[in-house]
């Protein structure tokens, strides 16, 4: 089952390290970017193949791959004898990776339409290039398999990030609850798993996936989601990525489970 990754937006929220490159090619501090970090947890899964929609500053999506193996292996250059070079051990990764150009303006779902020569009519997976989770994709796939919908989100709880503070005017005593995390809705965290027909649904490059299409999947009764209560997190600002960076530094990042 191929794996949709949307890579292709500006990342304003984090422009301090988005003005220099697309955001899903910010390193955390294991100086890998998290784009990375997103396709290392799917391939963890058995799942190696990858179509990534690049847009803003889409070639440095393209050159980080095309010069993967190359930086990640031990490598011996001679000069004395015809520019030889030897490979000493290799640790790229079992991946087979699409990059499409998607376009700098276009919306989501226009993104999504523009790979679809590269589904090839068949079940796939798609999440956002800017977010990690512990999800249980075997458990994910097979939800989805059992909704038979068109298509099934992951459904989290980011919770609030401020406190709330209550008064009561009969007694006088003023209240501080720390936002807890089921105290917030259920939103959108990506991790989704589509059929051929959401296709139906992305009219051109203005299409806004989660507004026209997931929209009136729920209308029609097609879309699923799948309640995940564990970790996640995605990395829309410097906070976020300094929270990352610590759970990194820490051994603690739960979705890192090929360290494990």
């Amino acid at each position: 089952m191929k794996t949709v990754i949307l890579a292709g937006g500006v990342g304003s929220r984090i422009s301090e390290e988005s003005h220099l490159k697309p955001k899903p090619m910010i390193e955390l501090n294991n100086n890998m970017p998290i784009i990375w970090h997103i396709m290392k947890y799917y391939s963890c899964f058995g799942h190696n193949d990858f179509i990534i929609c690049c847009g803003y500053k889409g070639f440095m999506l393209k050159e980080y791959f095309a010069n993967y193996y190359l930086h990640r292996s031990d490598v011996t250059f001679d000069f004395t004898n015809k520019n030889d070079w030897v490979v000493h051990t290799n640790v790229a990764e079992p991946w087979r990776v699409t990059l499409v150009d998607t376009g700098i303006n276009t919306m989501t779902g226009g993104r999504i339409k523009r790979i679809r020569k590269y589904v090839e009519g068949e079940t796939f997976m798609m999440t956002y290039g800017d977010g990690v989770s512990n999800v249980d994709l075997k458990a994910l796939i097979a939800y989805h398999k059992k909704k038979n919908k068109t298509a099934t989100v992951t459904a989290i709880q980011p919770g609030g990030k401020f406190g709330s503070i209550e008064v009561n005017h009969k007694t006088g005593k003023t209240v501080f609850a720390e936002k807890r995390k089921e105290d917030g809705g259920w939103i959108n965290g990506g991790f989704m798993v589509l059929e051929p027909g959401i296709f139906r649904y992305l009219k051109d490059d203005n299409t806004i996936f989660e507004r026209q299409a997931l929209e009136k999947l729920g209308q029609k009764n097609e879309l699923a989601a799948f309640k995940h209560r564990g970790f996640w997190q995605c990395m829309d600002t410097m906070r976020d990525k300094s929270y990352l960076d610590e759970l990194v530094d820490n051994g603690q990042a739960p979705w890192m489970v090929w360290e494990k």
